[in-house]
């Protein structure tokens, strides 16, 4: 796998989910801790700028009142808006200072929903970088890493979900997703794999 054609998208590494304080940390932390997602992350993006490997972050935020998201919420963005998390300027949608964009790495704008291609240009950047090998790594395991996933593979790039680069709601979500969705729409790996096939 040439490093040229391989990107990393960093998904809402964002302190409301990140840190203590964030609005959506209590629901992640236990996940978080048990795959050591924090530190694997800055390891692999480290490592993988190294290498020559595009990293991108994915962040998301909404404006105030949260017009982008509707009047009749449900689901995962009703909760976002009940918690009053990701607003755009504050605190808790800012990128986490561990993982604060380098000068060589994209930061992909436009995410206001669950699939990071849905509303932003990340395909327009990927292949005019002459991507093919995308590696998906962040928040949630079971909804923003996995419908983008999804995008991705029926885009054709060849997927690799990072699982210990992955964080979600409980453990039983976390090992279903990681052991039966991912499998099915990418090549799942623990993030020193993904190192050695650069």
């Amino acid at each position: 796998m040439k490093a040229n054609e391989t990107a990393l998208l960093l998904i809402e590494y964002q302190n409301d989910f990140v840190k203590e304080g964030g609005s959506q940390h209590g629901a992640v932390r236990e996940v978080m801790s048990s795959t050591n997602m924090l530190a694997n992350t800055l390891e692999v993006a480290k490592r993988a700028r190294l290498a020559g490997v595009t990293v991108m972050h994915a962040p998301i935020a909404f404006s105030e009142g949260y017009p982008e998201v509707g009047r009749d919420a449900y689901g995962i963005l009703a909760g976002i808006v009940g918690a009053k998390a990701f607003q755009k300027g504050s605190w808790g949608a800012e990128i986490v200072d561990e993982l604060k964009p380098q000068s060589q790495d994209i930061v992909i704008e436009g995410k206001k929903g669950l699939d990071c291609f849905a509303s932003t240009n990340l395909d327009f950047i990927l292949r005019a970088r002459g991507v093919s090998n995308l590696a998906i790594a962040g928040f949630l395991t079971n909804c923003c890493v996995e419908s983008t996933m999804r995008s991705a593979y029926e885009k054709g790039y060849n997927v690799f979900t990072l699982t210990d680069c992955t964080a979600t709601l409980s453990e039983e979500e976390q090992r279903v997703a990681t052991t039966k969705t991912f499998p099915m729409f990418s090549r799942p790996v623990k993030y020193l794999d993904f190192l050695g096939m650069l």
